[in-house]
């Protein structure tokens, strides 16, 4: 295992990194079941979606160290209705080299940061299937707790899939009222 870059840095996703972006995520969609997604977008798609994540205020970041992006990480919508506007829904993918290395810990990191800073209250985790210990591991030292396990709802790969629900609070959580 290569050692964590020592010019990693986290910042905004802009339109540029999109392509690396797009490849990071086709390869999970192809060969990984952290996203239940069957056919990767193309970036045309990926640039919708992060335009509609970052015009709706949400926190969409990069890992780059080594003059390339090792990985990227969201906090989208959790539902569509709005009394779910103050909570968040994070995505983190990286490129397989970059695993283990603690670029997803750093993403993570960031991304609660950013997305407390933008007011939202929630932070849910969704772990595409009970068998990505190191996700459920990473969110859990982030202070995620384990709120339920949907078993068996994904098909992919030729076998069942679990989604893995893990919530934290942000700010204040629900001890306030949110500013409206």
């Amino acid at each position: 295992m290569s050692p964590l870059p020592d010019d990693l840095y986290i910042r905004p996703a802009c339109v540029n990194d999109l392509k690396a972006i797009t490849g990071i995520y086709s390869h999970w969609v192809r060969f990984g079941t952290a996203s239940f997604e069957l056919d990767p977008p193309d970036e045309a798609e990926m640039r919708r979606r992060h335009e509609v994540l970052v015009d709706g205020d949400h926190p969409y970041l990069v890992a780059e160290g080594g003059g390339e992006i090792l990985g990227y990480a969201y906090a989208g919508p959790y539902r569509p209705r709005p009394g779910y506007r103050f909570t968040v829904e994070d995505s983190i993918y990286l490129e397989p080299k970059a695993q283990g290395l603690g670029v997803g810990k750093r993403l993570l990191t960031e991304l609660i940061a950013a997305a407390t800073v933008a007011g939202f209250r929630q932070m849910v985790g969704v772990i595409g299937d009970s068998s990505h210990q190191a996700s459920i591991r990473l969110h859990a030292a982030q202070g995620f707790r384990l709120v339920g396990i949907f078993e068996n709802v994904g098909w992919k790969h030729g076998r069942w899939l679990d989604s893995v629900l893990m919530q934290r609070a942000l700010g204040d959580g629900s001890d306030e009222p949110p500013a409206d």
